[in-house]
């Protein structure tokens, strides 16, 4: 049972909290028994939530998008780093050839070419880090 003294309009108050069930409480002011309900505020919490785009299924070899045109441009799955380029500009890639190794999460990811092309450009060089959604290579 806990007490509390209260002063409403210069009137004192002893209040015994005797009981608490629920938003129902029972309480005894100046010696007489009340029951009283009690509305409750949610509490709004101070910590942000932490809102993420989805994370594409991870895969053992990481296919080039395509951007339509005839152009492909490969981009990271996963935040990481490059660890070897198997290409240079100018090459003839075939479909499925392994173009970039980089490593996320810990393990290593083949990059593979989607489809057969020439390297236009190449984005990233050993040792870069990279994240979700960064252009690594462009082929035409």
């Amino acid at each position: 049972m806990k007490k509390y003294s209260f002063t409403i309009s210069g009137n004192k108050y002893d209040v015994n909290l005797q009981k608490f069930d629920g938003n129902i409480a029972k309480l005894e002011v100046n010696g007489t028994l009340y029951d009283v309900e009690v509305h409750h505020e949610k509490a709004t919490s101070k910590t942000p939530t932490l809102v993420r785009s989805s994370v594409p299924t991870r895969k053992t070899n990481v296919q080039a998008s395509t951007s339509g045109g005839g152009s492909h441009t490969i981009k990271a799955p996963l935040p990481g780093n490059i660890i070897n380029i198997l290409i240079k500009e100018g090459d003839t890639v075939a479909r499925g050839q392994k173009l970039l190794v980089y490593e996320a999460m810990k393990m290593e990811n083949d990059v593979m070419a989607e489809n057969d092309g020439v390297v236009k450009s190449i984005k990233v060089s050993v040792g870069d880090s990279v994240l979700q959604g960064d252009t690594l290579i462009e082929i035409a």
